[in-house]
């Protein structure tokens, strides 16, 4: 094994969702550079050299076992995968993603591609702002003085401005951030798969609805009139106890709670099966129960077509669920997108998941926990 050298980078963006373009450059860097070990506040400051809109900055400080040409390639690389083209033209131009290597352990490297130090780092104060935060006595091996002085020796008369954004070093430590995070669904749509996956992969504690053995659901899906109350009431019952108990203590040894289902879902089913009076009985007792149960920061809703639905029932082969019919499912359907009218805009993330194969695909799972992961980059806003 290689040993890991330090470096330092800048990142700015004064294009389009400049915050989630810096995330994504910080997750790709710790994806395809090295081990992300350290960044610094959000700064926000005028651009510099040309009239344009403000830009977001940060500093990175990263492990890698790469020579430097090869952190260059690298970056180049993540920075066309993000849409931007370096050109010959001359002068500064706007731009969605900027990084720039700032040092590469004390090493000095001048060839054609690659200066290192960056020789443009002492005139700009949005390089050495983030950089103090992340690495204030790193001393220039070339000047010899370190990030302090050499912002106090800086000429550059522009003070960026400390933003109240953050950026999180991988996807866990933002998924980490969000606490509790509920995947939601129909009948079928495989929310308990993803739930694992995610589980799993993020090191998430794993609340999963536990209703194989309900005594009511078999005779319910063949007499839904008859057995509508008592099934919605025990799964009330059943739901409100399991969730209170997995959803009251954190794991100490888990980053988050990721759960297959909101208690929400039960006044969802509630309100397709029951007559209206059961309902309003049913929603009275519901309410009550509400109030005391842990709220998901995301609620992810997994929608897919009815008949992609169909299709994965009958797959699964579960007896009971065999009868369940389209119209049922339109009914679920309706009444999620209901209740999410209702629902923070701000907590909840519709996916469209009809033409995704999650389980057999891994860039269409890579796809749902991208749009999760870009949701919750907006959501680190709010804290």
């Amino acid at each position: 094994m290689n040993d890991l050298k330090t470096v330092y980078l800048s990142i700015g963006s004064n294009l389009g969702d400049r915050l989630r373009n810096l995330q994504k450059a910080v997750f790709s860097l710790h994806r395809e550079v090295g081990t992300v070990v350290a960044i610094s506040r959000v700064y926000e400051s005028p651009s510099w050299g040309f009239e344009a809109g403000n830009f977001l900055n940060a500093a990175v400080g990263l492990e890698t076992e790469l020579s430097p040409q090869k952190v260059l390639e690298r970056i180049l690389a993540i920075e066309k995968e993000m849409g931007r083209e370096r050109t010959a033209a001359i002068g500064y131009q706007s731009r969605n993603i900027d990084i720039d290597i700032i040092y590469y352990e004390y090493e000095i490297i001048e060839t054609p591609e690659l200066t290192i130090p960056h020789p443009q780092m002492t005139k700009r104060r949005f390089v050495l702002r983030p950089l103090s935060d992340i690495a204030p006595q790193f001393y220039h091996p070339i000047l010899n003085k370190d990030t302090r002085n050499l912002i106090q020796e800086s000429r550059d008369k522009t003070n960026p401005e400390k933003t109240n954004y953050r950026l999180y070093k991988n996807r866990q430590e933002l998924f980490s951030n969000t606490q509790f995070i509920a995947i939601e669904g129909n009948i079928g749509a495989g929310k308990t798969t993803l739930a694992r996956k995610m589980a799993n992969d993020f090191n998430a504690k794993l609340v999963l609805e536990r209703f194989a053995e309900n005594p009511f659901l078999p005779n319910f899906y063949k007499d839904q009139t008859r057995y509508a109350f008592p099934l919605e009431m025990s799964f009330l019952a059943d739901r409100y106890q399991q969730f209170t108990d997995d959803t009251s203590q954190y794991d100490l040894f888990k980053n988050f709670m990721i759960s297959d289902y909101d208690i929400f879902k039960s006044l969802i089913f509630a309100g397709v099966t029951l007559q209206k009076a059961e309902y309003e009985l049913y929603k009275k007792v519901f309410n009550f129960m509400y109030k005391e149960v842990t709220k998901p920061r995301i609620y992810v809703y997994l929608y897919q077509q009815t008949d992609r639905l169909i299709y994965n029932i009958k797959k699964r082969g579960r007896d009971y669920e065999q009868g369940i019919t389209p119209e049922y499912l339109n009914q679920i359907n309706r009444g999620y997108f209901d209740f999410l009218k209702s629902y923070p805009e701000e907590n909840s993330l519709v996916i469209d998941i009809t033409d995704m194969d999650f389980v057999e695909d891994e860039n269409d799972y890579n796809t749902i926990v991208t749009k999760i992961q870009d949701f919750a980059i907006g959501q680190s806003l709010l804290t």
